[in-house]
Protein backbone atom coordinates (compact mmCIF):
# COMPACT_ATOMS: atom_id res chain seq x y z
CA UNK A 1 0.00 0.00 0.00
CA UNK A 2 2.82 2.42 0.87
CA UNK A 3 4.65 1.79 -2.41
CA UNK A 4 1.56 2.77 -4.46
CA UNK A 5 1.58 6.36 -3.22
CA UNK A 6 2.87 8.64 -5.94
CA UNK A 7 3.73 5.82 -8.34
CA UNK A 8 2.41 5.36 -11.84
CA UNK A 9 0.42 2.17 -12.27
CA UNK A 10 2.03 0.17 -15.05
CA UNK A 11 1.28 -3.47 -15.89
CA UNK A 12 3.85 -6.03 -14.88
CA UNK A 13 5.57 -8.06 -17.56
CA UNK A 14 3.94 -11.25 -16.29
CA UNK A 15 0.47 -9.71 -16.68
CA UNK A 16 0.90 -9.15 -20.42
CA UNK A 17 -0.66 -11.74 -22.72
CA UNK A 18 1.17 -12.68 -25.94
CA UNK A 19 -0.62 -11.96 -29.23
CA UNK A 20 -1.14 -15.68 -29.90
CA UNK A 21 -3.05 -16.22 -26.62
CA UNK A 22 -5.44 -13.26 -26.89
CA UNK A 23 -9.12 -14.16 -27.11
CA UNK A 24 -10.68 -14.11 -30.54
CA UNK A 25 -13.39 -11.59 -31.20
CA UNK A 26 -16.81 -13.20 -30.88
CA UNK A 27 -15.63 -16.54 -29.55
CA UNK A 28 -18.03 -19.50 -29.80
CA UNK A 29 -21.10 -17.28 -30.01
CA UNK A 30 -20.08 -15.95 -33.42
CA UNK A 31 -20.51 -19.42 -34.94
CA UNK A 32 -24.16 -19.80 -33.87
CA UNK A 33 -27.10 -18.31 -35.71
CA UNK A 34 -29.38 -15.71 -34.16
CA UNK A 35 -32.18 -18.21 -33.43
CA UNK A 36 -29.81 -20.58 -31.64
CA UNK A 37 -28.44 -17.71 -29.57
CA UNK A 38 -31.99 -16.62 -28.71
CA UNK A 39 -32.91 -20.18 -27.68
CA UNK A 40 -29.77 -20.38 -25.54
CA UNK A 41 -30.68 -17.06 -23.92
CA UNK A 42 -34.15 -18.30 -22.96
CA UNK A 43 -32.78 -21.61 -21.68
CA UNK A 44 -30.38 -19.66 -19.46
CA UNK A 45 -33.26 -17.51 -18.19
CA UNK A 46 -35.28 -20.60 -17.24
CA UNK A 47 -32.23 -22.14 -15.55
CA UNK A 48 -31.67 -18.99 -13.47
CA UNK A 49 -35.35 -18.77 -12.51
CA UNK A 50 -35.22 -22.35 -11.22
CA UNK A 51 -32.44 -21.29 -8.82
CA UNK A 52 -34.64 -18.59 -7.25
CA UNK A 53 -36.06 -19.36 -3.82
CA UNK A 54 -39.66 -18.21 -4.17
CA UNK A 55 -41.55 -17.05 -1.03
CA UNK A 56 -44.42 -19.13 0.31
CA UNK A 57 -47.96 -17.77 0.32
CA UNK A 58 -47.68 -16.85 4.03
CA UNK A 59 -44.39 -15.02 3.49
CA UNK A 60 -45.80 -13.18 0.49
CA UNK A 61 -48.86 -12.13 2.49
CA UNK A 62 -46.66 -10.92 5.35
CA UNK A 63 -44.35 -8.96 3.03
CA UNK A 64 -47.30 -7.38 1.22
CA UNK A 65 -48.95 -6.38 4.50
CA UNK A 66 -45.73 -4.83 5.80
CA UNK A 67 -45.28 -2.82 2.59
CA UNK A 68 -48.88 -1.57 2.58
CA UNK A 69 -48.71 -0.55 6.26
CA UNK A 70 -45.40 1.24 5.68
CA UNK A 71 -46.78 3.11 2.66
CA UNK A 72 -49.90 4.16 4.59
CA UNK A 73 -47.74 5.44 7.47
CA UNK A 74 -45.50 7.38 5.08
CA UNK A 75 -48.53 8.88 3.31
CA UNK A 76 -49.89 10.00 6.68
CA UNK A 77 -46.55 11.48 7.70
CA UNK A 78 -46.11 13.41 4.45
CA UNK A 79 -49.74 14.63 4.65
CA UNK A 80 -49.26 15.95 8.19
CA UNK A 81 -45.99 17.68 7.28
CA UNK A 82 -47.54 19.18 4.12
CA UNK A 83 -50.58 20.40 6.04
CA UNK A 84 -48.38 21.94 8.73
CA UNK A 85 -46.06 23.66 6.27
CA UNK A 86 -48.96 25.04 4.24
CA UNK A 87 -50.51 26.59 7.37
CA UNK A 88 -47.11 27.94 8.41
CA UNK A 89 -46.66 29.53 4.95
CA UNK A 90 -50.15 31.07 5.17
CA UNK A 91 -49.33 32.44 8.62
CA UNK A 92 -45.97 33.88 7.57
CA UNK A 93 -46.97 35.29 4.17
CA UNK A 94 -50.56 36.22 5.01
Amino acid sequence: MADAVGSIDTPDAQDEVPETQKARKGGKRAKKGPLKRLALFYRQIVAELRKVVWPTRNQLTTYTTVVIVFVVIMIGLVTVIDYGLSHLAKYVFG
